[in-house]
């Protein structure tokens, strides 16, 4: 069986016992013709085959009759991303703050593990003298997969604790910039509803009953033909919360087609959402010392804003 989502392509496959005791990337191509045995190793190395429900990182595993393999492929890059000293914006024996690009997930998927920023980190972090001892990695923060910019980490087990009560207690500032369809009635606005997940659309969206609080506070920084460029603060960190209060506001985020954005504008077509979390700033959760980091939107949102000046 071969199923096909928006996202990922999805390969689900039974093993039948004429099948058994082949090795996984031998099997892989000669049931899904389209798959070469080159690019199936690709995909076992970074983790998108799995097992009866296990992630399998050995192209060699032999299947067994009625094994249920899966293959994922999220069509991205298949070599594994890896983290830039000029992609780490602050780091100590406590933390670490990372520039993250678009396009990189922040946690593994079904579809990868490494080349994810959670294992990017790993490797980061790894120490070589140490080759055994895995660093260990404190994550409560998410930015969407489309989503650039900052995003923190605790690497210290004193700090983990402390860091998830950062968040809890909403005493993390979190700027984003937007760039959005249309223009909001007001320069400014804070948009306050109760977010729940839709799973047959898989989308979030505001419901009167159920969900979670979510406050989004926005400023218009810069007005366009058509579009705006939005400064916005999120008091809550609600899955989709930008995208879904954009989108009800009238102003769903450029190229966000989930959330019903345009693809393009005046001619230019966008790859992602153009979302970038552009701001962080809180009390380091040891020291107590004031921390604020800053950083420029990625090329392709400005390059994106330099073009709809123009018209």
């Amino acid at each position: 069986m071969n199923s096909v989502t928006k996202k990922w392509d999805i390969h689900r496959l039974r093993v039948d016992p004429s099948q058994a005791g082949m090795r996984l990337d031998q099997f892989l191509p000669l049931v899904v013709a389209t798959l070469s045995r080159s690019l199936v190793r690709k995909v076992i190395d970074i983790g998108g085959a799995h097992i009866n429900g296990q992630r399998i990182r050995t192209a060699s595993r032999i299947v067994v009759a009625d094994d249920l393999v899966e293959l994922y492929l999220d069509h991205l890059p298949l070599v594994p991303w890896r983290i830039s000293e000029e992609d780490v914006v602050f780091q100590d024996k406590y933390l670490v703050v990372v520039n993250k690009p678009a396009m990189i997930d922040t946690q593994p998927t079904h579809a990868r593990y490494k080349g994810t920023l959670f294992e990017a980190l790993q490797v980061y972090l790894h120490n070589p003298f140490r080759p055994h001892q895995k660093p260990v990695i404190g994550m409560v923060q998410r930015l969407d997969r489309s989503t650039s910019g900052l995003i923190f980490f605790s690497i210290h087990p004193q700090a983990h604790k402390k860091m998830t009560e950062l968040f809890k207690t909403g005493t993390v500032d979190k700027t984003y910039l937007a760039l959005v369809s249309g223009q909001p009635d007001s320069t400014a606005g804070e948009i306050r509803s109760m977010l729940a997940r839709s799973r047959r659309e898989n989308r979030v969206h505001s419901v009167t009953a159920g969900g979670k609080q979510a406050i989004t506070h926005y400023r218009i920084d810069t007005q366009l033909n058509n579009s705006s460029l939005l400064e916005v603060k999120i008091l809550t960190g609600r899955s989709h919360q930008i995208r879904a209060h954009m989108a009800e506001l009238g102003c769903p985020l450029l190229g966000d087609q989930r959330y019903g954005g345009p693809i393009g504008l005046d001619g230019m077509v966008f790859e992602r959402p153009l979302l970038h979390a552009q701001r962080l700033k809180f009390l380091h959760p040891l020291t107590a010392q004031p921390l604020d980091f800053t950083v420029s939107m990625p090329a392709d949102m400005h390059q994106t804003l330099q073009f709809l000046k123009e018209f």
